[in-house]
């Protein structure tokens, strides 16, 4: 288990991860300052994506397929 923790947390860091990282620290910072706790909310669902690698849909749930499974059929007849 720590095993497979750790290497979440350290490989896989990709331009988005760590926009969303820095994003997440500066509006953690943000908030702090401000007081404000819809801010920070945000700022910790940010950061938590950014430790995590996920995303809104979860890992991988908004790719795209890379094959169509409705084909079209081009040999019946022309009606």
């Amino acid at each position: 288990m720590i095993k497979t923790l750790r290497l979440q947390l350290l490989t896989g860091w990709h331009l988005a991860r760590w926009i969303r990282l820095v994003l997440g620290i500066a509006l953690l910072v943000q908030a702090i300052a401000t007081g404000d706790v819809l801010v920070g909310a945000f700022a910790i669902l940010l950061f938590g994506q950014a430790v995590t690698n996920t995303g809104c849909c979860g890992p991988a749930g908004c790719s795209v397929p890379m094959t169509s499974q409705h084909t079209k059929d081009t040999t019946g007849p022309i009606k």
